[in-house]
């Protein structure tokens, strides 16, 4: 569908057409632009035409009505922290005025306090997701925790996107912190039959025995395949139908109430468990973006996320749905 849009687009720029179909390639333009905090560099790249081409087609949609710009009256990020984690019954929650390009490394200025004030000490156990997010705040780096212990919160994935790099993770949040890190060298969702043997190898048992032990979680909150679609080849073909769920943490599923959405991999995946994410002192969500409102939402009602550093956009689109 994004393919036919963007070849809809370059016609567009060359033939007439009619008010409506104008208007469909408009909003997709502002869409990429205003929502998924796309520059106009990146949009023209990925559609085949100049800069100038794409912010004439901004100023248009702007001038037709497509985009509606307000200046809202200004709400101090600490108001909504409150705010958000009253509503949704988080333990601590940490709202950063972070820029649209960059979101992740304003916010790990936030994470790395948040994580400084959890009592960690030599011997605790931390847990890191993947996802981009989880990405964004290492290569902006964690404060020092020394003798902490690092562990993967799920095993890994047949990808070589860098953002699914669980061990490396791992590894980098241990040499920051000044920690140990433990490797998990099993697949996240392997076959019923190898999963056992899986976990029966010694050392995979061993640092999957310290999920019972988890002090903090730092984890990202996925969207919806269905929402996502560059990441929706990287799902089975169950969890690509999975129309119910609101979003994921580690794979663990779950609709807009909280609810936990049932899929065909659930029993085989190797993952801390959401009792064990309960368990915890803090599991920490790390999102960005008015898109992951409902997801943030989700997770909360779940519980598989006690506490959420997020930027503005977040935060108010999350306070915006659950008053409406």
């Amino acid at each position: 569908m994004q393919r036919i849009a963007e070849r809809n687009f370059k016609l567009a720029l060359t033939e007439p057409s009619d008010g409506a179909e104008t208007r469909a390639l408009l909003h997709m333009v502002a869409r990429l632009h205003y929502e998924q905090g796309r520059s106009q560099v990146s949009i023209a790249k990925q559609i085949g035409v100049s800069t100038a081409t794409v912010s004439r087609m901004l100023g248009r949609a702007r001038a037709e009505g497509i985009v509606r710009i307000e200046v809202r009256d200004l709400v101090p990020a600490e108001d909504l922290a409150g705010r958000l984690a009253r509503a949704l019954g988080l333990r601590r929650a940490v709202v950063a005025d972070a820029p649209a390009a960059d979101p992740g490394a304003a916010l790990a200025g936030p994470l790395g306090a948040m994580l400084a004030g959890a009592g960690l000490g030599p011997g605790s156990v931390l847990a890191v997701g993947w996802g981009r997010a989880i990405r964004a705040v290492l290569d902006a780096g964690l404060p020092a925790l020394p003798g902490i212990v690092v562990v993967p919160a799920t095993g890994g994935l047949q990808q070589q996107a860098p953002h699914f790099q669980i061990n490396e993770f791992a590894r980098r949040a241990a040499e920051q912190a000044g920690g140990t890190a433990r490797f998990l060298h099993a697949p996240y969702l392997p076959s019923a039959a190898a999963r056992a043997g899986f976990l029966a190898d010694p050392a995979i048992a061993g640092t999957v025995a310290l999920w019972d032990r988890i002090d903090v979680a730092v984890v990202g909150v996925g969207l919806p395949h269905a929402r996502n679609a560059p990441e929706a080849s990287v799902a089975t073909p169950h969890e690509q139908r999975l129309t119910r769920a609101a979003g994921d943490v580690i794979r663990h599923y779950f609709d807009a109430d909280g609810r936990p959405v049932e899929w065909e991999g659930a029993a085989r995946l190797i993952a801390a468990s959401p009792a064990q994410l309960r368990a915890a002192r803090l599991t920490i969500g790390v999102a960005w973006g008015g898109a992951k409102a409902g997801p943030v939402i989700g997770a909360a009602r779940a519980g598989l996320i006690t506490a959420l550093v997020a930027d503005l956009r977040l935060a108010e689109a999350a306070l915006a749905e659950l008053a409406a």
